[in-house]
């Protein structure tokens, strides 16, 4: 048993969307610290660029490489897989980690808070996922190895927070169920999906745990807020064959928050 290269993810390609920062910037730091080639999209051109120049200057000069996209619309993913085909024929790893999250009281909540969310955390997913199936199958023939979709859910979809996040609640527990769907269809062709769900993770959306991390971790089992290093091994776990057999599962990452609540 060779757990070393179990946990390799050498001479593989991955796609990570909204890997500029935050969780997403904490999974690509991961596949690439295991030899991945990672391709990182988001939404804003600028921080993209920086965030893969960064990257690249700390793992290997065009090891990360940005793919600036807006994945909400069916045209967006179109444009990124595009962008992406100038370089791979194919993809071993797919993370869905682009999302959004809005906050209104229910009597004032607002259409386009509900679309806005529901498009990038649920219909993206799954319209990327199909979209780029021919590559991944592509990778799993090239490489031998199980293609992998990783979803990126949320403690939110598992159990409620105080806030009014109404779209951002369903959406994420919906991801969670559309993650065991598509795993089932999937596995046989050599796809594994599964899906990692965080707890409070420094972040822009996040801003709780960026801003008064010392404060929340008392409200924590584990007693503080989560480190980069505990998205990066999740994610690593899922993406190389060390997870070939967790399949529609969706870890949790929350240092022991939904267990409490």
């Amino acid at each position: 048993m060779d757990l070393s290269s179990l946990f390799s993810l050498d001479g593989r390609v991955a796609l990570v969307t909204g890997g500029s920062r935050g969780i997403g910037r904490m999974i690509a730091e991961g596949l690439l610290s295991q030899g991945a080639r990672v391709y990182i999209s988001a939404r804003k051109a600028e921080a993209c660029t920086a965030t893969a120049a960064e990257l690249s200057d700390q793992f290997g000069a065009g090891r990360c490489v940005a793919l600036p996209a807006d994945v909400s619309t069916t045209a967006g993913i179109a444009q990124l897989l595009a962008a992406l085909g100038e370089h791979e024929d194919h993809l071993d790893v797919l993370v869905n980690n682009a999302g959004a999250a809005w906050a209104a009281p229910f009597d004032d909540f607002p259409e386009d808070g509900w679309d806005k969310v529901m498009d990038l955390n649920v219909k993206a997913p799954f319209f990327l996922t199909q979209a780029a199936k021919g590559l991944l199958l592509a990778g799993h023939e090239r490489g031998g190895h199980l293609a992998k979709v990783i979803n990126i859910a949320s403690i939110d979809g598992l159990s409620l927070n105080p806030l009014e996040t109404y779209s951002y609640h369903a959406s994420k527990a919906g991801i969670t169920h559309l993650t065991k769907r598509m795993a089932v269809r999937l596995a046989p062709e050599g796809i594994v999906v599964s899906a990692i769900a965080p707890g409070a993770f420094a972040s822009n959306m996040n801003k709780e745990a960026r801003d008064h991390g010392d404060k929340i971790s008392g409200q924590i089992p584990s007693g503080r807020i989560g480190r980069p290093e505990d998205m990066a091994a999740a994610a690593v776990y899922l993406a190389s064959s060390a997870g070939d057999y967790v399949v529609g599962s969706t870890l949790t990452v929350d240092g022991g928050v939904t267990i409490a609540r």
